[in-house]
C-alpha cells in the first residue's frame, strides 16, 4: 500500500507540473512522462538537500530560503530531465504557482515519512 501511495502522489505531482507548465510562461514540460520524471527528480534532489543542509533550506521548509531553493531545484531539474525547459524567471514563477497549488492539494511525495521523524 505504501508503494501505491507514492505512485499516486507522483502522478498527482506530475499532473500539477503539467498544469503549471500551461499557466507559467518560461516553464515548459513536454508531456506526462517528462512531468512524472520531473516530479521524481524534484523529490530526490529535495531529499538530498534536506539530508545535507537540514529541513530549513528544503522546498518544504517555510520562508524565502525554501521558496528560492524550490525555484533552484526546478531550474536545475531541466538539465536532468528531457523535454523540460525553465528560465530563471519561469522557475521562480513555477515555484510560486506550485506553492499556491500545494496549499490546496498537498503533493509532497515524502511528507508522510517526514511526519514520522
Amino acid at each position: 500500500m505504501q508503494l501505491l501511495g507514492h505512485v499516486v502522489r507522483f502522478i498527482v505531482a506530475a499532473l500539477v507540473l503539467m498544469v503549471v507548465s500551461f499557466l507559467v510562461p518560461g516553464f515548459e514540460v513536454g508531456g506526462f512522462w517528462s512531468a512524472f520524471f520531473l516530479a521524481l527528480t524534484i523529490a530526490i534532489v529535495a531529499w538530498l538537500i534536506e539530508a545535507i543542509f537540514g529541513r530549513r533550506i528544503t522546498p518544504f521548509g517555510r520562508g524565502i530560503v525554501g521558496f528560492l531553493t524550490s525555484a533552484f531545484i526546478i531550474w536545475l531539474a531541466q538539465f536532468i530531465v528531457a523535454d523540460v525547459e525553465a528560465s530563471i524567471i519561469g522557475a521562480i514563477l513555477a515555484a510560486l504557482v506550485i506553492g499556491i497549488i500545494d496549499l490546496f492539494i498537498p503533493v509532497r511525495p515524502f511528507a508522510r515519512e517526514r511526519a514520522k521523524r
